[in-house]
């Protein structure tokens, strides 16, 4: 958002309700030159996703601006709710134009980033997202759009693989919530699956959000489900699984990066024990996140994976910018483009020519209940 300064307080205030009314915020609120917008959804369901890229570009832009800023200018960061909604993303992304911001850390889910991504590629707005793994994201020939995340058809084939290697005597069922995101890493699934000699008994969409899963609970019954996969989201997975334990069904749970929140846990309760999800690894156990492990742990921050994805991000556009010499956007995506590796606290990162990472593959992990009845998850 603008820095209205000193001089028109009400003015500003008045501005300030009016951003806020259309999903904006700032979270600096002194005057500062160069402008990264934070979004994802801030707000509802899957908040915690934007919680937590939100966490992670405000200590990335303190920790920039305590040490002189990029090229001498301080960081302001603007927030955006994009409310998980693809209608909403394009009209935040306009906003943000609007609002003069060049560089956007999001957007969270891949839908939302699909539909935003043209507004920002004609404003000349770079784009680093931290989460968002469709393949069409880095197809598509957009110059400005770059991500952390690994792509969800390799997350789907590794995970295809992997109940193949594991499950192959077991009867499997496919399920997905019919986003871009869940049907995207269950088709991958299924292939990988398939064409490794195990066949799936069941594949099936069901729309995200729904509360009552009783009838595919009962065709999953019929068919003897031993082993299911969740292409979607964890609100639905974690009620999912409640309901599939309330009705007698036993069936092992598998799904991908996004049953990595806590809040997967927390709802799913006793269910969640044996959960099996695939995440690259975990960011906590690398020793370049040291140091922020600690910054969290002194403010009563929970380590949550995309923390340090998010700071990954605001990290590679300061050494982008500093290596080009300018925070025009043009110019520091052509350093990300050229192959050269950023110090992040995801390790060294670098981007292909399409803007996909390089970053390390997808391992599998699986949720575990401690003695003292907490749950975290490990690899398996």
């Amino acid at each position: 958002m603008p820095a209205w300064g000193l001089k028109r307080p009400q003015n500003g205030f008045r501005r300030l309700a009016a951003a806020l009314a259309f999903g904006l915020a700032t979270a600096t609120p002194l005057a500062a030159d160069m402008k990264i917008a934070a979004v994802g959804p801030m707000s509802g369901a899957n908040a915690i996703f934007g919680t937590q890229l939100k966490t992670g570009v405000e200590l990335a832009a303190e920790d920039i601006n305590a040490a002189g800023g990029i090229l001498g200018q301080k960081i302001a960061v603007v927030v955006g709710d994009d409310f998980a909604d693809t209608g909403q993303g394009a009209s935040l992304a306009r906003r943000l134009v609007a609002d003069g911001v060049k560089f956007v850390v999001g957007h969270f889910y891949t839908s939302a980033t699909l539909r935003s991504d043209d507004v920002y590629q004609a404003a000349g707005i770079l784009v680093i997202s931290p989460s968002a793994s469709d393949p069409r994201l880095t197809e598509r020939g957009l110059t400005n759009v770059f991500r952390l995340a690994s792509r969800s058809d390799r997350q789907g084939e590794i995970a295809g693989l992997y109940l193949a290697a594991n499950f192959a005597d077991r009867k499997l069922a496919i399920l997905h919530d019919r986003s871009t995101y869940g049907k995207g890493l269950a088709d991958k699934v299924k292939a990988a699956a398939n064409a490794q000699g195990l066949t799936e008994v069941l594949f099936e969409g069901v729309n995200a959000g729904d509360k009552d899963y009783a009838a595919v609970i009962g065709r999953l019954k019929a068919a003897g489900t031993e082993i299911v996969y969740w292409g979607g989201l964890y609100p639905e997975a974690a009620l999912l699984l409640r309901q599939m334990r309330d009705q007698g069904l036993a069936s092992r749970l598998m799904a991908g990066d996004a049953l990595s929140a806590g809040e997967f846990a927390a709802s799913a309760g006793p269910a969640a024990e044996g959960t099996l999800f695939t995440f690259p690894l975990d960011p906590q156990k690398r020793p370049q996140a040291a140091g922020l492990v600690k910054r969290l742990a002194s403010r009563n921050i929970r380590p949550d994976p995309y923390v340090f994805a998010s700071y990954a991000a605001v990290e590679i556009l300061k050494q982008a910018a500093e290596a080009a010499g300018s925070l025009e956007p043009g110019r520091v995506a052509d350093v990300l483009h050229s192959g050269r590796s950023f110090a992040t606290v995801l390790g060294d990162v670098a981007f292909d020519a399409s803007g996909d990472s390089l970053r390390p593959e997808f391992v599998v992990y699986a949720w575990k209940k401690a003695a003292d009845g907490k749950f975290s998850f490990g690899e398996n």
